[in-house]
């Protein structure tokens, strides 16, 4: 179940000292987001990526992958897609983990559109916290756990995306501070369902500080000091 096909990418600096898993939208596959690692080598070269295919085609575009079937964007659909595809991507998690010789406080989840869904589901969940989350595009289809730590979150969004409304980015970052979730956002003007510029940069800042220790998980906001 662990062996996911997709794309990856070693470390710059020829030892991974880190993974980040990066998980594309519906109807890509993993060459959709690999390129991305382009923009972030520079800053973190200990880094290895690897973006996965999900696993199931979508019907009618066979060159296209779901890691849960959507007809609609709909709250309840989406809290039973994540819950649905999450198990088969712990695995995977996991595994490459593994075969890195790597820490779980080591993994970076990124994720765009259906991705970033997911990146957000898993990440709050795992039993030891991620360095770091980011969502591009993408909503919080359940909101987060009780129990902490909470690794630093990282969303942006176009404000004239018409797939996913800013108003999820929003709505989200909101859930997430409530909770006491360390989230940060970046409002990207005039563009629709993507990744701008100027996004990545700050992604590539965010992922430095947060692999740096710059960014500490923290604890529920109900918690004892």
């Amino acid at each position: 179940m662990a062996s996911l096909s997709g794309q990856r990418l070693p470390a710059a600096n020829g030892r991974a000292t880190e993974l980040v898993v990066l998980l594309h939208g519906y109807g890509a596959d993993g060459n959709d987001l690999i390129g991305l690692a382009a923009h972030w080598q520079n800053r973190i070269p200990g880094a290895e990526f690897v973006s996965p295919n999900a696993p199931d085609p979508v019907p009618g575009a066979p060159s296209g992958f779901q890691w849960f079937p959507i007809s609609r964007i709909d709250p309840h659909e989406m809290r039973n897609g994540v819950a649905m595809a999450a198990p088969r991507i712990e695995e995977f998690l996991d595994a490459e983990l593994a075969r890195l010789g790597l820490p779980p406080d080591r993994l970076v989840l990124a994720g765009f559109s259906q991705g970033a869904m997911l990146s957000l589901h898993l990440g709050l969940r795992r039993a030891t916290p991620p360095a770091a989350i980011i969502g591009f595009s993408g909503l919080l289809a359940t909101p987060p756990p009780e129990a902490g730590p909470y690794p630093p979150v990282l969303l942006t969004h176009g404000d004239a995306d018409t797939v996913i409304p800013v108003n999820a980015m929003f709505a989200a970052a909101t859930a997430l501070g409530r909770a006491g979730v360390p989230v940060q956002w970046h409002l990207a003007p005039g563009m629709g369902h993507g990744i701008d510029q100027e996004g990545l940069t700050l992604a590539g800042t965010f992922l430095d500080l947060a692999l740096r220790g710059r960014l500490k998980a923290q604890m529920p906001l109900s918690s004892p000091l």
